[in-house]
């Protein structure tokens, strides 16, 4: 009877240690978003994202990773996709579904913007201060911004008169705002139809950051670009990158360790990064191409800057209609983006 116990005791061993590797959970995700692989932030921050956790999990997590709306559906579904589980990691731009993230709209105010990183480091404490609510069914991984934007158009803009009447693709209902308030015919529309509206002449230019230009080949569709002096670009978009809330709470907690470890501020740090490291290279493309790059002096700057702050007045208002104190956002997105990275 011993001798049996013993051999069974050592079988049982046997199997435990057979199965342990095995019984340790494992997780596939489907990340999805409407970039292409080769623009800034998938490659520049979602592949890297994706290779850190996959390894700090040992290979537990596996992240399968669709661009370019590769499982259907347009760019404005995509908080709504990660929302009802259908995926379960987005990355989208908070701006494509209207009245979803009021709070979030303080950051796209008219010269808000310094560069990438350090406004997506403000954006990030911002919404961890004031944003706790604003994301039902999420897990928030990071938020950002990109860096400073700029007018992109085929003919120049050298002047708040030049704009009169000029049609420019704005990326959400703030910024297409900004712009009919400056005096030009904003259409809204995803990233991704730019180039055809410019080519077939449905738009006049656009209004994205440098590190766009390379992927939508801006600088061969129109010859001109203006930015503005000082460290506050004309404005920015606002991005989100979650998982769904009932996967994450799914998950054991050392993978949800794995999935914290990779989030927040340095999260939003490197996302901002990659947007201003790309920039660069945007910018270096347009003149290398010979394209005809626009600083307005600070006293043209200044008069834009004037002639858009009924955009921040009516946002304030807007965002007061709604119980929420926009005015003290607005500052409190000022204060967070003047302090910087630390």
């Amino acid at each position: 009877m011993l001798k049996k116990l013993i051999s069974a005791g050592v079988v049982a061993a046997g199997m435990m240690l057979v199965a342990t590797p095995t019984t340790a959970q494992e997780v596939t995700l489907k990340l999805h978003q409407f970039l292409p692989l080769r623009a800034a932030i998938p490659d520049r921050f979602i592949t890297p994202w994706i290779e850190r956790v996959q390894s700090q999990s040992d290979g537990r997590i596996k992240v399968e990773h669709y661009p370019s709306m590769q499982l259907g559906g347009k760019p404005p579904e995509l908080a709504q996709q990660v929302t009802d589980g259908a995926v379960d990691i987005v990355w989208t731009v908070m701006g494509y579904t209207p009245g979803r993230f009021p709070r979030a709209e303080a950051f796209e105010l008219p010269f808000m913007v310094a560069t990438a990183e350090e406004t997506s480091v403000a954006f990030q404490r911002y919404a961890d201060k004031h944003m706790q609510d604003d994301f039902p069914g999420m897990q928030v991984i990071a938020v950002h911004t990109h860096g400073p934007g700029l007018i992109h158009s085929k003919t120049p803009v050298r002047s708040l008169e030049d704009l009169k009447g000029m049609k420019l693709r704005g990326p959400t209902r703030v910024i297409t705002g900004m712009l009919d308030e400056l005096g030009a015919v904003a259409i809204g529309m995803p990233v991704p139809a730019v180039p055809e509206a410019v080519s077939k002449g449905v738009i006049d230019g656009a209004v994205i950051p440098w590190e766009v230009t390379l992927p939508l080949k801006m600088t061969e569709l129109v010859t001109n670009h203006t930015g503005f002096s000082g460290d506050r670009g004309l404005y920015t978009a606002t991005f989100l990158f979650a998982m769904n809330k009932a996967r994450y709470d799914a998950l054991p907690n050392d993978l949800k360790k794995v999935i914290d470890d990779n989030s927040g501020v340095e999260a939003a740090r490197l996302a901002g990064r990659a947007m201003d490291e790309v920039d660069k290279i945007g910018l270096a493309k347009a003149q290398q191409s010979g394209n005809t790059i626009i600083t307005l002096d600070a006293a043209e700057t200044a008069r834009w800057k004037e002639a858009a702050n009924p955009v921040i007045d009516n946002w304030i208002a807007e965002m007061d209609g709604k119980g929420i104190d926009g005015a003290a956002l607005a500052q409190d997105a000022r204060d967070l983006v003047a302090a910087g990275t630390k």
